[in-house]
């Protein structure tokens, strides 16, 4: 089955965080319109080559066309106008850097296939395989059921309030009719009475006090009522929906993302609009008392107690309602919520979970950064919000109807105060540990109430530089994993002590949330030993941007550029679980010394500050001494050039004699290299004909050529360290690389390093040629 058709059977939560996912960037309705076609291109692939880009995206732009032409004969209107409306938006926007879309689309369908993966999981799991997802349902099951207690109570109360209204009606009647006959003005003078007249006093004293006695049972049922909904309301705010908030809080840091709010939604429309109908009951009741009213009437002495209590109420769940749903965020930068730059744009959207259609198009939002300055840190920067910062909440530009408001246009930009846009020179914090709050201002009129509504995001950090995202991302790492305080913005003047168990969770969710594989127990172990040495109890110090000991870098920076460079690079080889990525130098050799020769294993560069990973193989010297041998690491330069499937699958070393041989055989602990990464390498290309326009066959085709990557003369350091081999060239080389590129043919790589060989021997030069030679020349010999 198609990946979008699966999508579409997903239960409701699923499918909100799927609308998520799309924008004007790409628009659902394409990825709807051409849903097929779409999966059938290998988009990861066009992210890193802007020829196949640049091909993809006219393919694209046909296949709207196409589509175009079919909504034309359907007389489809509408679409007509959204298909053209999104190929003028993706022209103008994408033409010029087409790799641009293809990392949004790539990105998309990837984050489908993780959606996918969790919802099979959490079906195939079960509750019963989680202990808290059994008491979770259960107190929703509680509070569902309160919920519809309260609903019928409520209804009740109607039914009592039309039998009050009927009763008093009655009484009303009777009184006045006996009043228009003088009758009580007889009995008031104290003259006699027939008995006619006493028989109808004695039933009007009787329908006095029956109403009487239902006025108080609806007064003490209305103030249990309410008790009700201040209790189910609690449970609503102060537990489902912080609740949300902190899994909002560890969604933004890469834990699960269960953050969907249609059920709480549910529940808080449902406990508003009962509360709404039990005002009204109360005002019926002012109107009642204000007809008939008698002395100990407990309408007056209660009523005012039940108007204040319902009032407060409602305006608490009003302004707890109003929330962010989603945090601010660049959008080229989607994995890294909380981090904004100065002068590029971010988005976020708030949400009013009262779903009230009379208030669609009614609340203007705005909003504002550090609006509570008197809490920042003395010395903070102080910045100005450009762009449309007001907007108009509605149901529209929601998938499910919801009233909320999505700013795509706000960007910050720093005032200047003379002190490099500081406010006082004697700053404690630095910049990518200083925290800044969006608030988001409103005002509800609602049935002759005015409630002002505020809310906040998430604090942020505001950079000025990209080459301070690691940095401020651990920032926002180490707030949002030791606190749910909504805004305490001095949190790094002292920032509390996370326990290893608490940071290891958060590096395993920086992997596993944007590919399908976290951190092993072995892996983070070794992050362990590199961070803390002994000190595995606590880690005061990781989110600082401190260099780590002996490198001229941060740990964030180096951990940030690794996780880039597998999900750019080798996600495909991360994904399947053969990369061992994080392991020390001793355990490396611990486990390859019992394997046989050409035995290796793939790990991340220790000393690559933009990320860079290398494999480690098993062999053989002349005297049957095993050896641990390490190619210096390939970075992201080089994996742009070539994947890293095929740098494995042709990487070459010279032995004694200059003959070419590959080292690596099996991937450890014993999977032949050709099956696991062989289905990863793409097919060559079948040569094409010279003349292809004029139908003319070649008679002489070029002799295709292919890149391999080769080491020189291993015998020269086969006794070198292994951090000498990882940290420098090796002897020989003047490329300053331990392997380079060549493309060539078989043959002519085979003559020219024979000859080189004669005339230079024990010095090989590093070759880079790229030859063609036709038929008569060479004929092709494979390598």
């Amino acid at each position: 089955m198609a990946q979008w058709n699966q999508l579409q059977q997903l239960e409701t939560r699923y499918l909100e965080q799927l609308y998520h996912l799309y924008s004007d960037s790409f628009p659902m309705e394409l990825r709807q319109f051409l849903a097929p076609w779409i999966e059938s291109q290998d988009w990861a692939y066009a992210a890193n080559k802007e020829s196949h880009a640049t091909l993809v995206f006219h393919n694209l732009l046909g296949e709207i066309d196409q589509q175009y032409s079919r909504f034309l004969q359907e007389n489809n209107v509408l679409y007509q106008h959204n298909l053209r409306r999104i190929k003028q938006h993706l022209q103008s926007k994408y033409l010029e850097k087409p790799m641009e879309i293809a990392r949004i689309v790539a990105r998309c369908l990837w984050e489908e296939q993780r959606l996918l993966q969790t919802a099979t999981t959490a079906q195939q799991d079960g509750q019963g395989a989680h202990p808290t997802g059994t008491v979770v349902t259960e107190k929703q099951q509680i509070l569902e059921h309160n919920l519809q207690d309260i609903r019928k109570r409520v209804q009740d109360m109607e039914q009592k309030m039309k039998m009050l209204e009927n009763l008093q009606d009655d009484f009303d009647f009777n009184y006045k009719t006996l009043k228009s006959a003088g009758e009580l003005s007889q009995d008031l003078n104290g003259n006699s009475q027939a008995a006619a007249t006493r028989q109808k006093m004695a039933q009007l004293e009787q329908m006095l006090s029956a109403l009487d006695q239902l006025r108080r049972q609806i007064v003490t049922e209305m103030a249990g009522l309410l008790s009700a909904m201040d209790f189910v309301q609690k449970n609503l705010t102060d537990e489902e929906l912080a609740d949300w908030k902190r899994r909002q809080q560890i969604a933004c840091i890469g834990g699960p993302p269960n953050i969907c709010l249609d059920r709480l939604e549910t529940w808080i429309t449902s406990l508003a609009e009962s509360q709404l109908q039990i005002r009204q009951q109360i005002k019926k009741l002012e109107e009642l008392q204000q007809k008939v009213s008698y002395k100990g009437d407990p309408i007056i002495q209660h009523r005012p107690a039940l108007e204040e209590k319902i009032v407060n109420l409602f305006r608490n769940l009003m302004k707890s309602a109003f929330v962010v749903e989603r945090q601010p965020c660049m959008p080229m930068h989607p994995d890294r919520p909380l981090v904004i730059k100065t002068g590029v744009q971010f988005t976020n959207k708030v949400r009013l979970l009262v779903k009230f259609p009379e208030l669609n198009y009614q609340l203007k939002i705005k909003v504002c950064i550090d609006k509570e300055s008197g809490d920042a840190v003395r010395g903070s920067r102080k910045f100005n919000i450009l762009g449309t910062n007001t907007k108009v909440m509605n149901m529209e530009e929601s998938n499910n109807g919801s009233l909320s408001a999505e700013f795509k246009h706000l960007t910050l930009r720093e005032q200047r105060c003379g002190n490099g846009g500081r406010t006082n020179s004697d700053a404690s914090l630095i910049v990518t540990e200083e925290l800044h709050l969006i608030t988001f201002e409103t005002e509800v009129y609602h049935q002759g109430l005015k409630i002002d509504l505020e809310t906040h995001s998430l604090p942020v950090v505001v950079i000025s530089n990209i080459c301070q995202m690691p940095n401020a991302w651990a920032s926002i790492l180490w707030y949002n994993m030791l606190t749910n305080h909504p805004k305490n913005v001095n949190f790094f003047t002292k920032p509390p002590v996370a326990t290893w168990d608490q940071v290891a969770e958060i590096l395993s969710w920086q992997f596993s949330s944007t590919t399908k594989r976290g951190l092993t127990i072995e892996q983070l172990t070794t992050l362990a030993e590199k961070l803390l040495g002994e000190r595995k109890c606590a880690c005061p110090n990781v989110w600082a941007c401190e260099n780590m000991a002996g490198k001229g870098f941060s740990f964030w920076v180096w951990l940030d550029n690794i996780i880039d460079l597998v999900k750019k690079y080798i996600l495909a080889l991360w994904n399947e679980g053969y990369i061992m990525g994080f392991i020390s130098k001793e355990r490396e050799r611990a486990i390859l010394s019992p394997k046989p020769p050409g035995t290796f294993l793939l790990r991340f560069s220790e000393s690559s500050k933009e990320g860079g990973i290398t494999f480690t193989w098993v062999e053989k010297d002349i005297n049957g001494k095993t050896q641990i041998q390490s190619v210096e690491p390939y970075t992201k330069q080089q994996l742009s050039s070539m994947s890293f499937a095929e740098i494995i699958m042709g990487y070459k070393i010279m032995d004694a004699t200059n003959i070419l041989v590959s080292p690596l055989v099996y991937l450890f602990p014993e999977i032949p290299k050709e099956e696991a990464f062989g289905r990863f390498c793409r097919p060559e290309a079948q040569p094409e004909p010279e003349f292809p326009e004029s139908g003319c066959k070649s008679t002489q085709p070029y002799l295709k050529t292919k890149f391999i990557c080769v080491t020189p003369c291993p015998s020269v350091f086969m006794d070198f360290p292994d951090s000498e081999l990882l940290g420098n060239a090796f002897p020989g080389t003047n490329s300053g690389n331990t392997s380079d590129l060549f493309p060539m043919s078989p043959r002519t790589l085979d003559s020219i390093m024979h000859s080189e060989a004669e005339a230079n021997p024990g010095q090989l030069e590093s070759l880079t040629l790229d030859m063609e030679l036709s038929s008569d020349v060479a004929s092709p010999t494979s390598m």
